[in-house]
């Protein structure tokens, strides 16, 4: 079986969209009113903080896939003032995003408990809120969610490789500035950080035989399994990496926009900043190369990512083990990606059906588990009742 990322398609019901004229699709999924259309019909939970759970109309698999949306529509009209990653929520809403996740990821290691039969992984991807809605890749819903998805991994076996220079792969981080120029600096930053329970690994042991990623991303072990996902440890390290992260980035660029800028305000981790990154030469010899590209060459100026964009994932590697990966995030792309899956979604209603009762049956059964642990109520729409 020849190792390699694979393509695969994954039927969905065409939904009747009726987009205002003079709208673009995207700008309108960004509405309250689609986001009211979201709940009524998709909508399998919401609770007092604001989460929702629903299925995912346009999913990446039929086996298991859905989502949380921190459901701001309402309460912030201003697209670009939405919250967009964790570290943007508030501590109360934060505990029960983290609840929510940990409760379904557990239940997906349950149903699929064989890493040879199924990949299974959870995370988000977040852009900044300047991305333009329109721009190739950029997520329908501009507001904080995040995924769990399950592949059968014979369909996977079975699937066609996909164009190992497909843009989407090219953008797992191991084809990025960090991971291309900036390796050694990158890893000796996060190898600072306070971490106990995560334990950097080898790219040898992250890495999906079948698919071959990632492809040299920053990874760890989690250590104690899935009981570690239910200590508040695990999650602060969880947010103390996309933390690093967000510091490493915005220094990074902010040296690219401005030649010796100063340090960003508000880091969370200044004085490691200072120790790692002020004084890096091969931090600023990057930089350097950046910002002169982007004086010549209009093209690649705009698709610069001034703010921080990123994925973070937690999935299963081939031993059982639990990952954590993140990744930079330069054009939009799926977090399947960073594993080596292409999703092309297709419109098919017959193929949809087929698989629909057996991923509604598990996505009402994991919403009971959610409400049992006081994690929100049931929501009625017209496929399933609350």
């Amino acid at each position: 079986m020849p190792s390699g990322p694979r393509e695969i398609v994954t039927p969905f019901r065409p939904i009747p969209l009726d987009v205002p004229e003079g709208m673009k699709p995207n700008e309108f999924f960004n509405s309250a009113e689609n986001l009211n259309d979201l709940v009524r019909n998709n909508g399998l939970l919401q609770n007092p903080e604001g989460l929702l759970l629903y299925r995912k109309a346009l999913g990446h698999s039929n086996a298991f896939d859905t989502s949380i949306i921190y459901n701001t529509s309402q309460r912030i009209l201003d697209p670009l003032s939405r919250p967009v990653r964790r570290t943007q929520l508030p501590d109360a809403v934060r505990s029960v995003w983290n609840r929510m996740n940990q409760i379904l990821f557990e239940y997906m290691l349950e149903q699929y408990p064989d890493p040879d039969r199924h990949l299974i992984l959870a995370g988000e991807a977040s852009l900044d809120a300047t991305w333009p809605l329109t721009s190739p890749g950029v997520p329908s819903i501009r507001m904080l969610h995040n995924h769990f998805i399950v592949f059968d991994k014979d369909m996977l076996r079975a699937a066609p490789l996909a164009d190992p220079k497909n843009p989407n792969l090219t953008d797992g981080g191991q084809h990025s500035l960090f991971q291309a120029y900036l390796r050694d600096v990158y890893r000796a930053f996060f190898d600072a950080l306070d971490l106990d329970i995560l334990r950097s690994c080898a790219p040898d042991s992250s890495r999906i035989a079948l698919t071959g990623y990632p492809q040299g991303l920053p990874s760890w072990t989690v250590q104690g399994g899935v009981s570690a996902l239910r200590e508040v440890r695990f999650w602060k390290e969880y947010d103390t990496l996309l933390k690093g992260f967000i510091d490493f980035y915005r220094t990074f660029f902010g040296q690219v926009s401005t030649r010796n800028a100063p340090l960003p305000r508000d880091l969370y981790f200044p004085d490691l900043v200072e120790r790692k990154l002020q004084f890096n030469n091969e931090v600023l010899k990057t930089a350097k190369m950046v910002r002169d590209r982007c004086l010549k060459d209009a093209k690649y100026a705009n698709a610069i990512r001034w703010q921080p964009a990123f994925k973070q994932v937690i999935y299963r590697n081939d031993a059982g083990d639990l990952i954590v990966a993140i990744s930079q995030n330069s054009i939009g792309n799926a977090i399947t990606e960073l594993l080596g899956v292409v999703v092309n979604r297709r419109p098919d209603a017959e193929a949809y059906a087929q698989a629909e009762p057996a991923l509604i049956d598990k996505l009402l059964d994991v919403r009971r588990r959610l409400v049992e642990a006081d994690l929100g109520e049931g929501i009625a729409t017209p496929y399933w009742g609350a």
